[in-house]
């Protein structure tokens, strides 16, 4: 039996929005999950300000990564690499984390990963049910992203399926929170009221279902508009706006379409296993429908707890370990911070590994780090 501690110890930072999340893993073990999140100083603003989260990063950073340490109770000299989410998230955000895992790697004398945000949001339910089976069809469900993503190799090979065309799910529910005069962030806020409501209620619209309209793909921007609406006219009629019953039927029109599609996915390409991640997996509607849906059809639902949906280092430490177990090119010291870093790359490798594949050979040999240990 092989000894845990031969696994690799990653610790991965991550700040693409509001949260300053640093997780430190031993393989598929998580040993800490430190956050310290900026949202209280967005809420006036009702919604994320890109400059305000990325002072708070370089506040939150080493009080963070020191605390994460101390909670998994080892050395920062112990780490065998340092992950960080290079992408896609707001640009000066990711490159507070970037900078931040650049210095930690390069005065440990460790290899550095940048990798992907949102197939780290897929790695991270390795934290809670082993190994991701091969392929997996991932929902990722958050403020920014509404995908549908097939991965038959986490660390190289993630495809996407269908995304939003408009607005992510959990930028409706911020919008929607809004009008309702619910406050931010909307997701908790919709999920508590939905409880006592009736999702049947009220028929809005489902985006995107029609027999004619792209199978994966989603839009809640129509459904956004017609929930608004519903509720100015009620207003204007000078009647009362039955609030639980909005939260509920509006909850129920997104997380229809989302559990429908998500199972269809899996159905069309010989999937049998279905994994939620991102903020919005948090909704505890979107996981009963999901499960409900899931036993009908024969396909195994996994779901991280709550916590680890939403943006944690965690995540982040969870893909590097990958990274550094199947002996991954490690990132270079130019690596830059990508807003926009499409989902089919899971990690930004280094030039010479880039260049080497370009003439058809490998070379998995990570950077080499001339520097001595500048850690103390």
């Amino acid at each position: 039996m092989a000894d845990p501690r031969d696994e690799p110890l990653v610790l991965g930072i991550e700040t693409s929005c509001d949260e300053t999340g640093v997780g430190i893993v031993r393989g598929t073990t998580l040993l800490a999950d430190a956050v310290a999140s900026s949202v209280d100083e967005h809420a006036r603003f009702g919604g994320v300000v890109p400059e305000v989260a990325s002072r708070a990063h370089l506040e939150a950073m080493v009080p963070t990564i020191d605390r994460a340490l101390k909670e998994a109770g080892v050395s920062a000299k112990d780490l065998d690499g340092i992950a960080v989410t290079a992408g896609p998230g707001l640009a000066g955000a990711l490159l507070v984390g970037v900078s931040a895992a650049k210095a930690y790697a390069y005065a440990l004398g460790k290899p550095l990963y940048g990798v992907n945000h949102l197939a780290s949001h897929i790695c991270v339910d390795q934290l809670e049910h082993g190994p991701l089976p091969e392929p997996t069809m991932a929902l990722l469900v958050s403020g920014g992203h509404s995908s549908l993503l097939l991965s038959t190799d986490i660390t190289s090979d993630v495809r996407p399926m269908g995304a939003t065309i408009d607005d992510a799910a959990g930028e409706a529910f911020d919008k929607i929170a809004r009008v309702l005069n619910l406050g931010f962030p909307g997701g908790p806020v919709i999920d508590r009221y939905a409880r006592e409501g009736d999702p049947t209620a009220i028929a809005f619209p489902r985006g995107l279902t029609g027999p004619r309209d792209a199978a994966y793909d989603f839009s809640f921007s129509g459904l956004k508009t017609a929930v608004a609406r519903w509720i100015e006219a009620r207003r204007a009629a000078g009647e009362e706006v039955p609030v639980r019953d909005v939260a509920a039927s509006f909850q129920e029109a997104v997380v229809d379409v989302l559990t429908r599609k998500a199972v269809r996915a899996c159905k069309d390409q010989g999937v049998d296993h279905l994994m939620i991640g991102g903020g919005v997996a948090a909704n505890s509607r979107l996981r009963a429908l999901a499960q409900e849906r899931c036993e009908a059809a024969g396909i195994r639902l996994r779901v991280p707890r709550p916590k680890l949906c939403t943006d944690n280092g965690a995540m982040v430490a969870a893909l590097g370990a990958e990274m550094v177990s199947r002996n991954r090119a490690a990132s270079d010291w130019d690596l830059s911070a990508d807003s926009s870093l499409p989902v089919t790359d899971p990690h930004v490798p280094g030039d010479a590994h880039r260049q080497a594949h370009a003439h058809g050979h490998t070379h998995d040999h990570v950077h080499e780090v001339s520097k001595e240990n500048l850690y103390s």
